[in-house]
């Protein structure tokens, strides 16, 4: 078999030692050796041709271009260009699959022609810092092995694909698979109907093979996920301030399918952030106008669930700042794909496939690489800062918040009010049934909209319902009390004078 050449950048004297070590490390590591040829500066045979031409040529020869810049530039040639920006741009021009991979320093400490390198090279690659050669050793290896997976030259089953011999049949739900098809055939038009064999809808979803179950089945549609992956968990957090400062005011560990951790990690933020809602005396239907469109909020929340690295010890972190709302993904890109690439058409590459297909099929997630850009989209078309996608460690997204003065209830009264009950009390117009008012408010998870938004509304009495001795009939609603309606009418009270202001 021919081996992958790997071309071994940086002539700078700044890492000739991790250089070497990563030379040698290379040709003996008992997988990586029997794949990869590297080749390195102090290698180079005695040739007639000049030193960069010689350079160039080795990138054109090679795979893999191994980037690794640092702090200083390097020699500068009659132009101002140093060899490594030569090699790094002759392997852009040449379409090498890049790795780079960038020392841990401050921006302020390094050369300043070095520094923009490094920022254009963040537009065409995903780098990987390090802080020193044994950190640098274990990231280009598992770059590789990637290298290897993806390429098919080493095969080895995706993490949602693998089965799992801890589980039986039977800790499936079934009502969870039922309702997976009802939504799916409303939103898809799935071929399955709810009478149909458990066993053969999880068999057309690639979820079962002759009794074996897939770990993308214990996280869609298992009784307790938790029980076998630990870490399948979303942490949701909101922080008054820009930074994670404790105590937290707010903080929740969500827990169960990757549906119902979608729907409460979204609720959650919604109920957070800050809501407008349109003059009543112009329609029954009050508007109401999320400061960040839930939608981003929601396709930044999916693309986490769907995309993260499950054997990771860490898990989703949804964190509502002031100013932000970050979600960190236990995750990485694709090779080839960027943060700068996500906001511009792509490919779809899915990190879990048999996850992210019944997600597809339930309407959470779309198949063809448009949902960085539909988030990019709906907060550009609100005003707001354009999100950013930031591939380290982790995979973060940030959807930036409205720079606004938010309008408070009056004093007496906020102490009273939570902001979920407050929302409630805001879009409550006439008689409303609890379908109607969580659809108004695009919350989808049913119990936490009860305990959250209806149950302390009614402790209170700012509603009411309109068949109180029937408490669980199906023709219920909810109306605004007179307590409730002072509440409201003090909140608009306390609008108006700020806009005359």
């Amino acid at each position: 078999m021919k081996k992958i050449n790997i071309f071994i950048s940086s002539v700078q004297a700044e890492f000739k030692k991790e250089r070497e070590q990563l030379f040698e490390y290379l040709i003996s590591d008992p997988l990586l050796g029997k794949f990869f040829e590297p080749f390195i500066f102090e290698n180079l045979p005695a040739t007639d041709i000049s030193v960069t031409e010689a350079y160039l040529q080795n990138v054109q020869k090679c795979d893999i271009y191994l980037g690794i810049f640092g702090k200083d530039y390097g020699y500068e040639d009659e132009e101002g260009i140093s060899p490594t920006e030569r090699e790094f741009n002759h392997a852009k021009q040449h379409s090498k699959t890049k790795l780079i991979f960038i020392s841990n320093h401050k921006i302020s400490e390094r050369h300043t022609k070095e520094a923009n390198l490094i920022k254009n090279a963040e537009q065409f690659v995903v780098r990987k810092q390090f802080s020193s050669t044994t950190e640098l050793k274990s990231s280009v290896y598992a770059s590789l092995v990637r290298y290897l997976e993806e390429n098919e030259y080493i095969r080895t089953s995706p993490f949602d694909a693998s089965f799992n011999r801890k589980i039986q049949i039977e800790e499936l739900d079934s009502n969870k698979i039922h309702s997976f098809v009802r939504a799916a055939r409303r939103k898809r038009k799935f071929p399955f109907k709810e009478e149909d064999s458990i066993h053969e809808i999880l068999t057309h979803l690639n979820l079962i093979e002759n009794q074996k179950i897939t770990n993308a089945a214990i996280l869609l549609f298992a009784k307790n996920p938790q029980k076998f992956f630990i870490t399948s968990e979303i942490r949701c957090a909101h922080f008054h301030g820009t930074d994670v400062v404790k105590p937290i005011p707010s903080y929740q560990v969500y827990k169960g399918d990757v549906f119902q951790l979608v729907d409460q990690a979204v609720d959650f933020v919604l109920s957070k952030i800050d809501v407008m809602t349109g003059d009543r005396s112009l329609s029954v239907d009050v508007p109401v106008n999320y400061e960040i469109p839930p939608a981003a909020v929601a396709e930044a929340i999916v693309n986490a669930v769907a995309h993260r690295d499950y054997t990771s010890n860490g898990s989703v972190q949804v964190m509502l700042f002031k100013d932000r709302l970050e979600i960190w993904n236990p995750g990485t890109l694709p090779f080839g794909l960027t943060p700068a690439k996500l906001k511009k058409p792509h490919n779809s590459i899915p990190g879990n496939p048999l996850l992210a297909e019944p997600m597809y099929l339930a309407g959470y997630i779309e198949r063809m690489g448009t949902g960085t850009r539909e988030i990019v989209t709906l907060c550009k078309k609100e005003g707001l800062k354009e999100p950013e996608f930031i591939q380290e460690e982790i995979f973060r997204t940030i959807l930036w918040r409205k720079n606004k003065v938010t309008t408070e209830v009056t004093t007496e009264v906020t102490t009273e009010v939570t902001t979920e009950v407050k929302k409630l009390l805001e879009i409550l117009a006439g008689e409303k049934t609890r379908k109607e008012l969580q659809e108004k408010l695009g919350l989808r998870n049913d119990e936490y909209f009860r305990k959250a938004y209806i149950v302390p509304a009614l402790e209170a009495e700012f509603i009411e319902m309109t068949i109180p001795e029937k408490p669980n009939s199906r023709l219920q609603k909810y109306r605004l009390t007179e307590k409730g309606k002072k509440v409201v009418g003090k909140k608009m009270k306390k609008l108006i004078i700020n806009i005359e202001e």
